[in-house]
C-alpha cells in the first residue's frame, strides 16, 4: 500500500490534555494538531487523557496516535511504554527515549558524552537540599557555578517553575518555587547569548533542521507568560544569527537529536554566544502547536505547511507499524 492510500485510509487520534500543570497549552496544541491534519485529509479524532482512554483503544485501537500531551504523562516515556504493550504506533521517540530527554539531568549528560557544550550544573532532590544544610549547600553551589544561574524542575516544561537569578541572595526563593513542580531541582550556570529553538523533523530521510528561531522576551524572561501570551515575545524567524553560527546551530541540534536518541520531531533548545559554540540546554519530546509555539513557525519559515508535514510523520509511523 502506498503512503497517500495507507494516510487516507486511517484514523488517528490525537491525545491532549491529561493532568499535568501544562493541560491548559496541551489542548491548544491538540485542536491545532487536530484541525492541521483535518484540512489535509487525515481522519482525526482529539482525546483526552482519562481513565476510559485505555479500554477504548485496545477496544478499537486507531491506526496512529500523535502527542499532544505537554508534561510528564505525554514526554516521561510511560504512556508510550503503554501504547507499545498493545500495539497502537505512535508519531514521536521511543519511550527509553523520551524517558532520558524528559530528565534534564540524564539528558545534558548524554549531550556532554557525546561531545556536545551544555552549561555546568547540579542536580539537587529536595531532601538533599533540606536534610545536608540548605544555607551551606547553596553556597557552595554558588562557588561552584557562580552568577548568574538558572534554576529549573528537573523534569518539566513551558517555564513553569523556572527562574534565572543574578544575585545568590535569590537563590533559596528560586529553589523553593522550583520544588513546586518537582522533586529534584536543577541548577545550572548561565548561559549567554540568544536564545534560540530549533525544530529537528525525520520524515524517513534523516533528521533535518528547521530554521532556528530567536525568542526575545518583553521581559527578559522567556517564562510560561512569555511563551503563551500574544505580545509578550518577539520571535525572529530565521535567528539573527551569522550563517557561520546558524549552520554550528543545525549542526548541534541535530546531534543533540541524534545523541538523545529521538524520533520524527522533537525540538532542540540552545543559547547562542556572540563568540563561541551554542550551548545545548535541552530538548522537547513533544514540541508546543499553539499560535505561540516556535515549531510551526520554523515549518512555516521553511515553507513547510504544518498539516502537510504532521501528515508525513503520521506516515512514517505507520510504515515502522507496517514494517514491524
Amino acid at each position: 500500500m502506498n503512503d497517500a492510500k495507507r494516510l487516507a485510509d486511517a484514523r488517528v487520534v490525537v491525545l491532549a490534555g491529561g493532568l499535568s500543570f501544562e493541560r491548559e497549552v496541551s489542548l491548544r496544541s491538540g485542536r491545532r494538531i487536530a484541525d492541521a491534519l483535518s484540512r489535509v485529509g487525515v481522519h482525526t479524532e482529539l482525546r483526552d487523557v482519562d481513565s476510559a482512554l485505555l479500554p477504548d483503544l485496545v477496544a478499537d485501537p486507531p491506526d496512529a496516535v500523535v502527542f499532544a500531551l505537554h508534561g510528564a504523562i505525554g514526554e516521561d516515556g510511560a504512556l508510550r511504554s503503554v501504547l507499545d504493550l498493545i500495539e497502537v504506533p505512535y508519531v514521536g521517540p521511543d519511550a527509553d527515549a523520551a524517558r532520558r530527554t524528559w530528565d534534564k539531568p540524564t539528558a545534558k549528560a548524554l549531550l556532554r558524552d557525546a561531545g556536545l557544550s551544555t552549561p555546568d550544573w547540579i542536580a539537587l532532590p529536595r531532601d538533599t537540599f533540606s536534610d545536608l544544610g540548605a544555607a551551606r549547600l547553596l553556597e557552595r553551589i554558588v562557588d561552584k557555578l557562580g552568577v548568574p544561574l538558572a534554576v529549573k524542575p528537573a523534569r518539566g516544561g513551558s517555564g513553569l517553575g523556572v527562574a534565572v537569578i543574578d544575585d545568590a541572595a535569590e537563590l533559596p526563593a528560586a529553589m523553593i518555587g522550583c520544588f513546586a513542580y518537582d522533586d529534584v531541582a536543577l541548577i545550572e550556570a548561565f548561559a549567554p547569548g540568544a536564545d534560540v529553538a530549533v525544530g529537528v523533523v525525520d520524515c524517513g530521510d534523516g533528521p533535518v533542521a528547521l530554521p532556528a528561531v530567536e525568542v526575545t522576551p518583553v521581559s527578559g524572561r522567556y517564562d510560561y507568560a512569555a511563551r503563551y501570551n500574544p505580545g509578550a515575545s518577539t520571535w525572529h524567524v530565521p535567528a539573527r544569527l551569522s550563517p557561520g553560527s546558524a549552520a554550528a546551530v543545525e549542526s548541534a541540534a541535530v546531534a543533540a537529536y541524534r545523541a538523545l536518541g529521538l524520533r520524527d520531531m522533537s525540538r532542540i533548545d540552545l543559547m547562542v554566544p556572540a563568540e563561541g559554540e551554542p550551548s545545548v540546554l535541552g530538548a522537547k519530546v513533544v514540541p508546543g502547536m499553539t499560535e505561540t509555539s516556535l515549531v510551526p513557525m520554523a515549518a512555516e519559515a521553511a515553507d513547510h505547511q504544518v498539516g502537510d508535514l504532521l501528515a508525513d510523520l503520521v506516515n512514517a509511523a505507520l510504515r515502522r507499524s507496517s514494517s514491524g
